[in-house]
């Protein structure tokens, strides 16, 4: 059998992918005909969530095993059918790690396989994917942070302190910034002149 999954850019407009895959192929097969459906670039990493009816994540399956012990489940383990078991079942992929691609997949259909058919395949395409993954405004553009200025000024009120009346004083009465006139550099010399009269 062959499942037709929606699989949608979480982004501000509507963009969308079917792709049919088959039920026999693994998530791995799914991850490739995403990467070719929104035309993602490069290795990056990636994970399948597989998501309860409600979006809870029952269990994230990534693309390489990060696991300590080296027996994790990985991408290539997981079989389209028991990752999707009935129509509606949903799963979040995520692609990247400084530039996060997010999508929500949810199968829409099962049907026969075609014969000829190259499996996984794009046979629906709505909207234009942007250059950079949105942000979470919905803007193409990577970076989902603002400035660091701004940053520390919102969340960590610098403002404050250095505002008239603040708590903030650059003068510290218990600290002399005028050069101590004692010092007593000579010492080394003296001693030396000692060794010398030896």
């Amino acid at each position: 059998m062959v499942y037709k999954i929606r699989v949608i850019l979480d982004a501000k407009e509507d963009i969308f992918r079917d792709i049919e895959v088959k039920g026999k192929q693994t998530l791995w097969n799914l991850h490739l005909g995403i990467k070719s459906a929104f035309n993602l670039q490069g290795e990056e990493l990636s994970a399948f969530n597989l998501l309860e009816s409600d979006g809870t994540i029952v269990k994230s399956v990534p693309l390489e095993d990060m696991s300590d012990d080296g027996d994790g489940e990985i991408m290539s383990d997981v079989y389209i059918d028991e990752a999707f078991e009935s129509v509606g079942d949903k799963a979040q992929f995520q692609y990247g790690l400084l530039d996060l691609w997010e999508f929500y997949c949810e199968l829409v259909e099962i049907i026969d396989e075609k014969k000829g058919v190259a499996y996984p395949i794009t046979v629906f395409r709505f909207g234009n994917v942007p250059l950079k993954a949105p942000s979470k405004s919905g803007n193409a553009g990577g970076s989902k942070k603002k400035s660091a200025m701004p940053l520390m000024d919102d969340d960590f009120s610098f403002d404050d302190d250095f505002v008239a009346g603040g708590n903030f004083s650059d003068e510290d009465d218990s600290f002399d910034d005028d050069e101590e006139e004692d010092y007593n550099d000579d010492v080394f010399d003296d001693e030396d002149d000692n060794d010398d009269e030896r």
